[in-house]
């Protein structure tokens, strides 16, 4: 199920020519992943009451640069389905440039180990990735 997030890019994320600084690709992933989360019925707050989902890899492969005054669009996709993990693949785009993929493999954890979602998470992860 691909879910879309929006953000002006701001003068703070930019270098001094007024492209954006690599980290904040980061960054934007993670604010569309709170939207992604929540679009597939599994908003954060009570997710991680039941199966803390921490980021353990994340890649990030460039295409072309944002730039002050773009507007950012994140589209986020589930991609692989594990028995612990998920990875979700988040494209930053401006209009239809594709400037920058980043793909996030979440784990979910229960006493600092990782462990296999609950039926129920699991469901609705497997519904988001059949809905891709």
């Amino acid at each position: 199920m691909p879910v879309s997030w929006n953000s002006p890019v701001r003068f703070v994320e930019c270098d001094q020519q007024g492209v954006v600084f690599n980290a904040h690709y980061l960054v934007w992933a993670d604010e569309a992943s709170m939207v992604w989360w929540a679009a597939v019925g599994l908003p954060w707050d009570e997710l991680v009451q039941r199966a803390d989902p921490v980021v353990k890899a994340s890649s990030l492969e460039w295409s072309s640069s944002a730039r002050w005054g773009d507007t950012v669009t994140v589209d986020a996709e589930p991609e692989r389905l594990g028995r612990t993990s998920l990875t979700v693949r988040f494209t930053v785009r401006v209009g239809e440039r594709v400037c920058c993929a980043v793909r996030n493999t979440y784990v979910a954890v229960a006493d600092g180990a990782a462990t296999p979602w609950p039926d129920d998470v699991r469901a609705r992860l497997e519904e988001a990735l059949s809905a891709g």
